[in-house]
Parts: structure tokens; C-alpha cells; sequence
């Protein structure tokens, strides 16, 4: 039966449940958005001491907050411990060039519930009683060097003795335009402590800006039975269109301040000041004591209640805030159904998460938890995110209509197209407040698991003439659009509408073709842009695992010439396989896409083809001697050389996998027909890949990168312990390169790989990301995944020693198994109470107000599994939800009968 926030989800759009939402970023500061500079560096150029004084242009940032669809008001949270430099009004953390590794965000925060349509959702920050250590995280991590651990939070000593509050902060909807707030204060410490709490009302600041329209207004109304109340009300009908007139009702504060949210040139440049009023005047006025920055109209465009408390040692203090579209004359007692509404909501989130939760997850509470965590980590990470790149461009003084040679090179200046205006799954809010298009495929398949429809409008997002470029083109990520990340989005559109299918006995077919048109245009983009010499062998760059080779491979080669990318190819395999299954998906429905099921057909088989041709070549990426991939460095002389790194590009192709059910080709006669007429002209390329003509389980048909002899050898790699299999998921690289780096000299200088289980080493790619040893979660789900299609296709004869060298013999179902166990280990407590990924972090080990806490890691030490990397990047290491399903629902019987249609049933939240 559809629990409450299931009929929500189905009432969203028309009533708009998702109008409100976390959608605040947690960084605005030190974006692209943001840089006007000359020479784009955009951290020095808009930096976090600037940020409270400085109104931002393109969206807005804030501490636990919420914002409307469009960001134009926001809510947020405020604190003064009495003893900090400044406000807490922002998460802090180090820029690019501070960081021994690169940005890094230095906060203890934590994303502990949400429901999809936000009816509820709770977060937790952790603010020390004494000074927070801004100039000691920067100097201390300045000194120390790549080799060395980051220096964190933790590390200065501020929550020792546990003199600290918990700030744990709730959202509870009692329609879509009105939200409840609650704010507890819990006082960790042995000795009763002060605190400054400041909710902050306010308005982006629309009105400085060409094109903004007139300037809003926060006016105080007067107090209603002791009750504070705030209007927000904005002059233009633009805007009103957005957001109506809504009130804050504020219970038991000491008062109300206002301010403007305009820039302080005074402070910043040395300029002066329209007004008094600037951003960071309630900063002042509360940690100066200024009176005269603090607007007595009661009137402005940010505003702050301010409670000034008083916590006793291990004791907690509430406060409650209403924000409602009800005027004072709708609601006269805004309180009075308060808690009730807030019991009410939790009680909806438990029996949603109960109804997605499967039942022996249920009887182990800590993977309940681990998959509550993930999934609120996901839903806490959608942004409003607004960029015109066309007006952006010719701020910068950059005309995009002239022609390329009569303008200077400028960032992102090809894209002027581009005009975002959305709600987008971020990777992080923090570290990475922009979208990225391989990242927001992951993001897909573990918000389908709670919002399908959000998860498929985030496909649609990047496919629509807006986003996607004319010629094809996916946009990358924000600092670069022009890059190119892994081609997932085929993938993640067939498997939301296998999920769908499913769920609800049928998949959406118009969003299927829509999809399938604006990929056709992206997949024609690879083939013309990045197969360099038509010959079916793929570059792309860094493709999404940055450091992983010995060069940086989206810059000119020091050798000259290019390389033969096995993971750039394995990724087009990849890519034509999963537009051969949807074309395969239409066809079935409308016989015109036979067709295009025969070209993707070509292509796969050319692409897998070209990775080993016939014989033994010196110039292809298959090694016969080491049974494994490697890139190919072709050399301007014409000769070429395997760069013979064992690393996940090796492993990659083990993802390339499609299967078919036995009744497919009879049902499809024209595509059968090409199928075996292009096999029967083309041996040499049909060789050496695995064809649909070998029969599997209940006559499955499979179409792979490798034959069942390349299989083998290629998994004995991959599950050997001391390579590839970790006690965590697999590695980036082997650690057979820990005592044997792989060294390649040229022009009397050396360029190596080396295993690196934990953070990067090196500067490439800023240093703040490694492929060169910890264990990645993207790419372990997928080739997590692939094992259960190729067990659908293999069955209980197909087995193979796991680990390898035990003697343990294992069928794919149950190494698939495995891998999934040790992917969930990461974050489960084992035998001692003790998850991996805190590391040796005590507090997180044992104390039971942190234990229980987790963080979604950008990636994980390949030995021992501590989180590395942004700590929040829940995008893609929220696909644990997934795992954690997987491992407990499927069965090698469903797959065995049902395929990869068990595969995707199992994979969908329960109605």
C-alpha cells in the first residue's frame, strides 16, 4: 500500500511538495559563477573571508538551510559561540592552493534524514564552545606537504571534553507552502555555555544585477501573542510569480535585525557604501556591538531573529520557526499544531524508508541506518543552481556572437548557449556545488530507489538544448564544460526505465525516445571528436579518473603524439551497448528502430573489435602475456608501446556487458538477420569478443568485450588480494605497483605510477582526487553489477577462484556477493563496533554521540578504508543503497530465471 509520502510524490507537481527544499548551496564562494577575474581563479578572486560582505550574483549559500525552486528566498542558520572572529553563517574550508590535497571542507556536519519530497528532513552540525580555528586549519594544512595527512577539525582539539553543541536542525511541511522549523541545542559539555542563535531570512540579491528588477523587502510585522513575524515581499511580478508573499513566524526571540544584502564595498575595496545597511552588518552589530549597521525601520532585504541562550551542561534548549505563504490574519496561532505535524511527518519518513527497506535489512538495524543515510545524503544535496552562460560571458567582456579568432580564449566561452535554471543533484554542496554529468548518472540510480521522476528529470536536464551543446556535446562540470567525462548517460536512462518497468509493469517510452534522439546526437559527437583516426580506438582524456596514468591525459603529451585510451574505448563499448538495449526496448514497441538496433550492433562490435585484433599486435590494447588492458602511447614516428599499468582501465571493459533475453532475436527478425550477416562478413573483428551467437543460461544471447577466456584471466587479476581485491570493494590501481612502480623515461626524465592506497601524492588535477590506489564506488557498482548479468548469462557452471589462490571456488552470483559485502563493510560497524571508513578516528569509533554518524566519501583508502576525499559526495557513493538492496534481495534463482529483468526489479523501492 502507497504510504503518505508516496501519494506526496505522485501529487508533487501539481501541488508543488518539492517547491521548497534543501536547495541552498553550502559554497557559493570561490566558484566559476562567482569568478570576475582576469586570469579565472576563481578561489582568490571571491574568497570565504569575502563571502559575508559580498552579495553574490548567481545563487546563494548557507548553513543547514532551504531555499525556493528558483533561490530567490532563503533560510538558514546562523551561530555565535560568544568567542568566534565572525558569524557562523557558512560551512568553512580551504581553498584550492590551501589544502596539502586540494579544497577540502573543515566542518563536522551531517545529513541524517529526508524524504523526497523534503516533508521532513533533519541535519546535525557540530559547533565547538571555543573559538573555531580558522587560521590554524590554513596555516597548519599550508605546511604540511602531499605526503602528509590533512590536517582536520578533529585535530585542533576543539571538541575535546566534548565542549561542543549539537545543532541538529528539522524541516517538517505542512502543505508545500508552509514550512515547520526546529532548531535543538544540545550542550555536550561538563559546564553550562552560551549561544547566539541567529535564523536568517533573506533575499539573492536579483536587484544590483541588469535585468534584476526592483529591490524586495523583509519588513517586521507587528509581534502576535508573542510571536515575532516577519513578511517577505517582493515588488516585482517576476518574482512574485516565484515566490508569493510568505511570513516567518518567529516564537520567543529578543528581536528581530535587519540588514541589506548588498555588498560592503567599504570593507572590501575601499569604496563607499549606498547605505549603512551592508550583508554583513548583522555580523557586526553581533560581534561588534555596531548598532548603527542594524536597520531600526525593521525593514531590509536579509533579517535575523536572535535568541540569546544560555545551555546547561548536557541539557538543550529549542526553537521553533514557521516560514508559510498564511498570512498573520490565516494563521492566528502558528504554534499550536507545531509538534503534532512534526510527530506526524517522521512517523510518514519511517514508513516510507520501512516500505523501500527490505526485511532483512530491516533485522540488521546498523544497514538500515547505513541506507537511510545514503539516501538522505542524496535528497540533502539537490541545489538550485543558475548560470547564463551568454550573459556571464559578456560580463567578462566577451562577445560570443564574434568570431574565435577575433576574441580572446576564455573559459567556458564555446558554451554560450547554456542557460541553467534548476534544481540539480550535486556531487557535494561544498566542494563540488556544480553538476557533474558522469557523477549525476550515478545519482540517478540511487535517487530512483526513492524519487524515479527526479531521478529522470535529471537525465532529461543534460540532454535538453539548454544544457546539452549543438554539436553534441554533453557539458562536463562547471570549470571546464568542454570536458569529457565517462558516458554513463545511456546506462543510467535504460536502467531508470527498467527500474520503472518494474515498479509499475511498464516503462515511459516517450522519455525512453526522447532520450534515445539527444543521445544518438552526443554518441555521433564521441565518434566524430575522439576517434582520432576512424579506427574505432578511443581517446577522451581524463575521462573522470584524473591521475590514474602517468601522464595528465587531458594536456598535450611531453612524448608528442596520442595515446589508445583502453578505458576511453572500454567507455564506447560501454555507451553503443546500452543504446543497442534501448534501441532494442523501442523496436520491440515500434519495428522503425530495428534499425537503429543494427547500427549500435556495428558499432559495439567494431569498438570491442579494435581493443585486439587478430594476432599478437604490438600497438592494441589487449596483452596477451599479462591477460590484461592497457592504454597505447602512439608516438609521433608512427611506433606505438602498450603503457603497461595495471589499473581500473584494465578493469573497465568487464562492464561492458549486455545480455539478452533467448526470445529477442525472433521477435526482432530484421535486426537477427543483420546481426548475423555482419558477423559472417566481419570474422576478424567477431574474433576475439564474445557474440551474441553463443547460446547462455535459458538461451540468453550476450554481447561482451570479452570471451569467456579473456574473462577468466582478466578476473584473476581482479580478485587476486593482492592487486586489485581489497577488503573494501577494488582498487584504482593494483598494489602490485606498491613495490613495482611502473616507470616510463623519456627526454632524460622519468614519469611513474605507484601504488598510493590513500590521498594523492601528486598535483595533478589539483591533488585533491587519486585513482592510484583507494577503492572508488562508481566504478565497483558497475562492475558489481555486470557480475549478475554475466552470472544470468553463465550460470553454476562458470566459476573461478575468489579470492584468488585460495582455492575457493565461486560462481559470479556469489562473487558479485562478495564484492557487494565488502563494499558495505565499509561503512558497517564489524565485530568491535568499529566502520572502516572513520579510520582511526576514536571520537567516531566510540563516542555514542558521533558512532553512529556517517559520511559518504569521494573514494576510500584501498588498504584499510578510510574515508577520503570530499567527505559528503554522496552522489555517487549513495549507489550503497542500491548495493545494500541488491545483496539482500536477489537470489541466483531470480537471475536465473528472470534475468536481467530480476536484476532491475530488485533494484526499485516497493510501492
Amino acid at each position: 500500500m502507497p504510504t503518505k509520502e508516496h501519494q506526496r510524490l505522485d501529487e508533487a507537481t501539481k501541488l508543488g511538495w518539492r517547491y521548497w527544499g534543501p536547495y541552498l548551496s553550502e559554497r557559493q564562494w570561490g566558484t566559476v559563477r562567482e569568478d570576475y577575474s582576469d586570469n579565472g581563479d576563481a578561489w582568490n578572486y571571491f574568497t570565504h573571508d569575502q563571502a559575508r560582505s559580498r552579495a553574490y550574483h548567481w545563487g546563494e549559500d548557507g548553513l543547514a538551510g532551504i531555499c525556493d525552486a528558483h533561490g530567490v528566498l532563503c533560510f538558514a542558520l546562523a551561530l555565535w559561540n560568544g568567542r568566534d572572529p565572525i558569524l557562523k553563517e557558512r560551512l568553512f574550508g580551504l581553498a584550492n592552493s590551501e589544502g596539502n590535497h586540494g579544497e577540502d571542507v573543515k566542518e563536522c556536519y551531517f545529513y541524517l534524514d529526508s524524504t523526497p519530497t523534503h516533508s521532513y528532513m533533519k541535519y546535525l552540525y557540530k559547533y565547538p564552545q571555543s573559538a573555531y580555528p580558522y587560521d590554524n586549519l590554513v596555516e597548519t594544512n599550508r605546511r604540511r606537504g602531499k605526503h602528509e595527512a590533512e590536517y582536520e577539525l578533529l585535530d585542533t582539539g576543539v571538541f575535546d571534553e566534548n565542549r561542543y553543541f549539537d545543532v541538529f536542525v528539522e524541516y517538517a511541511k505542512a502543505s508545500s507552502e508552509d514550512v515547520l522549523v526546529r532548531i535543538t541545542l544540545c550542550n555536550r559539555g561538563p559546564d553550562d555555555a552560551p549561544l547566539h542563535v541567529l535564523p536568517h531570512l533573506w533575499f539573492r540579491n536579483t536587484w544590483s544585477w541588469a535585468g534584476g528588477g526592483s529591490r524586495p523587502a523583509l519588513t517586521a510585522l507587528p509581534e502576535q501573542d508573542g510571536t515575532h513575524i516577519i513578511n517577505a515581499h517582493h515588488t516585482d511580478a517576476f518574482f512574485q510569480e516565484m515566490v508569493s508573499d510568505h511570513y516567518l513566524y518567529i516564537e520567543g526571540a529578543a528581536g528581530l535585525l535587519f540588514t541589506e544584502n548588498d555588498t560592503n564595498h567599504a570593507r572590501l575595496f575601499g569604496g563607499v557604501n549606498a547605505s549603512p545597511f551592508v550583508k554583513d552588518g548583522i555580523n557586526d552589530h553581533i560581534i561588534h556591538g555596531k548598532a548603527d549597521v542594524i536597520n531600526p525601520a525593521g525593514t531590509g532585504t536579509k533579517a535575523a531573529a536572535h535568541y540569546q541562550l544560555q545551555v546547561p551542561a548536557g541539557g538543550e534548549q529549542v526553537i521553533r520557526l514557521r516560514l508559510t505563504s498564511s498570512a498573520p490574519g490565516q494563521l492566528a496561532k502558528p504554534f499550536r499544531d507545531f509538534e503534532k505535524i512534526m510527530a506526524t511527518r517522521l512517523k510518514e519518513a519511517d514508513e516510507f524508508y520501512d516500505s523501500i527497506t527490505p526485511a532483512t535489512v530491516k533485522q540488521h538495524s546498523d544497514r538500515a541506518s547505513i541506507l537511510r543515510q545514503a539516501l538522505a545524503g542524496m535528497l540533502w544535496t539537490k541545489q538550485y543552481f543558475y548560470f547564463d552562460l551568454d550573459v556571464w560571458l559578456r560580463e567578462h567582456r566577451i562577445d560570443p556572437t564574434s568570431p574565435p579568432s577575433q576574441r580572446p580564449r576564455f573559459r567556458n566561452d564555446e558554451w554560450s548557449h547554456m542557460y541553467n535554471d534548476d534544481i540539480i543533484s550535486m556531487p557535494d554542496k561544498w566542494e563540488y556545488p556544480w553538476y557533474a554529468a558522469w557523477d549525476l548518472g550515478f545519482h540517478t540510480i540511487a535517487l530512483g530507489i526513492v524519487d524515479p521522476e527526479f531521478a529522470k528529470q535529471q537525465l532529461d536536464l543534460m540532454l535538453r538544448n539548454d544544457y546539452q551543446h549543438p554539436n553534441g556535446q554533453i557539458p562536463a562540470y562547471e570549470w571546464n564544460f568542454g570536458d569529457v567525462n565517462p558516458p554513463v548517460h545511456a546506462w543510467a536512462t535504460i536502467q531508470l526505465f527498467q527500474f520503472e518497468e518494474a515498479r509499475e509493469g511498464k516503462g515511459d517510452l516517450e522519455y525512453l525516445k526522447f532520450a534515445f534522439c539527444k543521445l544518438l546526437a552526443n554518441f555521433t559527437w564521441w565518434i566524430n571528436r575522439k576517434d582520432r583516426d576512424g579506427n574505432n580506438c578511443f581517446e577522451g582524456g581524463f575521462l573522470g579518473l584524473d591521475n590514474i596514468g602517468i601522464f595528465d591525459r587531458s594536456s598535450q603529451l611531453p612524448t608528442g603524439g596520442f595515446l589508445d585510451q583502453a578505458d576511453g574505448t572500454a567507455w564506447m563499448v560501454f555507451y553503443s551497448q546500452q543504446m543497442l538495449r534501448i534501441a532494442v526496448e523501442l523496436a520491440l514497441h515500434e519495428p522503425l528502430y530495428e534499425e537503429f538496433a543494427a547500427k549500435f550492433f556495428e558499432h559495439t562490435i567494431r569498438i570491442a573489435g579494435a581493443m585486439d585484433r587478430v594476432g599478437n599486435n604490438l600497438d592494441e590494447m589487449w596483452d596477451e602475456d599479462d591477460g590484461f588492458f592497457y592504454d597505447v602511447l602512439r608516438l609521433p614516428d608512427g611506433s606505438a608501446m602498450r603503457l603497461k599499468v595495471r589499473s581500473m582501465v584494465g578493469l573497465l571493459p568487464l562492464a561492458a556487458v549486455a545480455v539478452f533475453e533467448d526470445d529477442v532475436f525472433a521477435k526482432l527478425p530484421r535486426f537477427a538477420d543483420h546481426a548475423k550477416e555482419f558477423i559472417r562478413r566481419h570474422p576478424a573483428l567477431c574474433a576475439n569478443v564474445h557474440l551474441p551467437t553463443i547460446p547462455g543460461v535459458a538461451g540468453r544471447h550476450m554481447v561482451a568485450i570479452l570471451p569467456e577466456n579473456k574473462l577468466r584471466r582478466v578476473l584473476a587479476r581482479m580478485l587476486d588480494e593482492s592487486e586489485f581485491f581489497s577488503p573494501y570493494g577494488l582498487r584504482a590501481l593494483s598494489r602490485v605497483h606498491l613495490d613495482q612502480p611502473y616507470v616510463f623515461h623519456h627526454a632524460g626524465e622519468d614519469y611513474q605510477v605507484g601504488y598510493v592506497p590513500g590521498d594523492s601524492d601528486s598535483g595533478m588535477f589539483g591533488g585533491n582526487s587519486n585513482w592510484r590506489g583507494p577503492v572508488w564506488m562508481p566504478v565497483n557498482y558497475l562492475i558489481y553489477t555486470s557480475l549478475f548479468r554475466l552470472y544470468a548469462f553463465y550460470g553454476d557452471d562458470f566459476k573461478v577462484e575468489c579470492p584468488t589462490g585460495s582455492g575457493n571456488l565461486m560462481t559470479l552470483f556469489e562473487i558479485a556477493q562478495e564484492l557487494g559485502e565488502r563494499l558495505i563493510r565499509l561503512f558497517q560497524q564489524d565485530e568491535h563496533g568499529r566502520r572502516p571508513w572513520h579510520g582511526a578516528e576514536t571520537r567516531f569509533q566510540e563516542d555514542p554521540h558521533w558512532r553512529d554518524l556517517l559520511w559518504f566519501h569521494e573514494y576510500f583508502h584501498g588498504d584499510h578504508g578510510a574515508g577520503i576525499g570530499a567527505n559528503h559526495q554522496t552522489g555517487w557513493t549513495g549507489v550503497i543503497a542500491r548495493v545494500i538492496q541488491l545483496n539482500a534481495k536477489l537470489t541466483r534463482e531470480m537471475l536465473l530465471t528472470a534475468g536481467a529483468g530480476a536484476l532491475a526489479a530488485k533494484q526499485v523501492g516497493s510501492r
